[in-house]
């Protein structure tokens, strides 16, 4: 069943957000938790949802009276929480790090952070300090029998999938080398050629980039081990977070970016605040052939991309000679300067992020573009099962008002053939999270099945774990988390 036909833009909540209530979500968290059942609030859970929801995000961002300068420097914290018959238990655990146990142990911020954050002490004693502190933040998966927190920077992080117990950097069986950079926006092909698999990307930068596309098995015997694997360099510096995957390809967005590392070097600025975007450059799509497809023994592809940055895509398909890729575009790179506070952020001097489709014609070369929603959104998502072929709706985070910037407050799932839509929202006083899509399973309707989102709750200061049906995003269940959290940046579902 389509509720989502197409139908005028809906009238979303206007008013003003308290800036208080959306704040109050940056904190440290204070508690691990153990298999601690979640309180209903109200709705039911589905019993037929049964699985781990795992989420990685910042989960330390305050020491001794020294804040991050920016929420993505903060430690990683990983959540699990469990469903089984209509019950959901919730644990949680810090990455342990090498530089998260010194730091504890100081009660200081040692490490500088890519985002800004200054070592405790003196402003010298930042000089010269160019060491990047892995803090396993940003994504957590699972593979084979570990489950990994993710750090783009750095290698991935090992931890067991039922206790969270960290066992320490992982090499993915030999697979990388010491300090190798590891994408933390890994695509799962769900099968396109046979078998399902994780395919991912490091990239070495400079003047000259080199990605390595690598793919591993996520079944049977040799779950975890690399199958495939090759390199690609490119002129000019990559800032790459995510990518999109087809059956044949790997696309990347280069964004037209320059990055001076003075400010780095002698200790004024972290190295995301020395990106600036080139105001006469042009951004690339780097089209890399997959092994396992028809181009396998074949250059990558390099055509020129419409203006604007991007830091996450949608998804992406093949169509006759086009590849079609729909991604979230900001007018420029959205950053926080040096002397702003990211609590304090004014949402309207921010680029708001905007869905946008590019179809690519491998003939000509030549790239169209189209908006899909003019609504400000983040981390939009396609059933599982439909990742790298034409999907009819997709499901993100956005903004409670139709135009302009603003906190994440709402879901929406958009129908991305007549542009239809409908939201569950959270606002005036609510806040949300990346939506987790749930498929009920591989042969039925492709929004059959749940969304997973963790709220803030300002009125209340509390998190909550809210469960929509996927088809019309009408409510489920919501449950109390036992912690304070702040906002996540990614997860993801393994069935039980």
């Amino acid at each position: 069943m389509d509720n989502s036909k197409k139908t005028p833009e809906i009238e979303r909540y206007s008013g003003q957000f308290d800036q208080t209530d959306w704040s109050s979500a940056y904190c440290n968290v204070e508690k691990e938790c153990t298999n601690i059942k979640l309180k209903l609030i109200s709705g039911q859970v589905p019993p037929r949802l049964k699985g781990s929801f795992y989420r990685n995000g910042p989960g330390k961002l305050e020491r001794n009276g020294q804040w991050v300068h920016h929420p993505f420097d903060g430690d990683g914290m990983i959540t699990l929480m469990r469903f089984n018959n209509g019950e959901v238990t919730f644990s949680n655990r810090f990455v342990k790090t090498q530089a998260w146990e010194e730091e504890e142990k100081a009660d200081k911020f040692l490490y500088r952070g890519v985002f800004g954050t200054k070592k405790t002490g003196l402003a010298i004693s930042n000089f010269g300090d160019v060491r990047l502190k892995n803090i396993a933040n940003t994504h957590v998966v699972k593979l084979g029998n570990k489950l990994l927190a993710l750090w783009e920077a750095a290698g991935p992080h090992a931890l067991d999938p039922e206790t969270l117990e960290t066992h320490g950097l992982s090499s993915l069986n030999g697979a990388l080398s010491p300090k190798e950079a590891f994408s933390a926006h890994p695509r799962f092909d769900p099968g396109h050629h046979k078998d399902p698999r994780m395919v991912t990307f490091g990239v070495s930068t400079g003047p000259k980039s080199t990605i390595r596309l690598m793919e591993f098995a996520t079944k049977g015997s040799n779950a975890g081990n690399l199958i495939s694997d090759r390199k690609d360099s490119f002129n000019g510096f990559a800032f790459l977070h995510d990518f999109a995957i087809t059956p044949n390809w790997a696309i990347f967005l280069q964004n037209a970016m320059d990055f001076n590392p003075l400010p780095f070097i002698i200790g004024q600025k972290g190295a995301a605040q020395c990106l600036s975007s080139k105001s006469d450059g042009k951004g690339k799509f780097w089209l890399i052939p997959r092994h396992s497809g028809s181009f396998s023994n074949q250059p990558a592809k390099i055509i020129d991309a419409p203006d604007g940055f991007v830091f996450h895509h949608l998804n992406a398909w093949e169509e006759n000679q086009s590849v079609i890729i729909e991604s979230i575009f900001y007018k420029d790179f959205p950053t926080i300067g040096p002397n702003e506070d990211f609590r304090n952020i004014d949402f309207n001097q921010l680029p708001a992020g905007i869905l946008k489709r590019c179809r690519i014609n491998l003939l000509t070369n030549e790239t169209e573009q189209e908006t899909l929603s003019t609504q400000c959104c983040e981390f939009a998502m396609v059933n599982p099962y439909f990742q790298g072929l034409s999907a009819k709706y997709c499901w993100m985070a956005t903004a409670a008002k139709n135009i302009g910037n603003g906190p994440l407050q709402a879901i929406k799932k958009l129908n991305l053939i007549n542009k239809g839509s409908c939201e569950w929202s959270s606002s005036p006083r609510g806040f949300v999270s990346e939506p987790l899509m749930v498929p009920e399973d591989s042969t039925g309707n492709e929004d059959d099945g749940w969304i997973l989102v963790m709220t803030w709750n300002g009125k209340f200061q509390t998190n909550e774990l809210v469960i929509l049906n996927a088809n019309n995003l009408s409510h489920q269940a919501t449950l109390e988390v036992p912690i304070k959290i702040p906002y996540g940046l990614h997860g993801s579902w393994s069935d039980s």
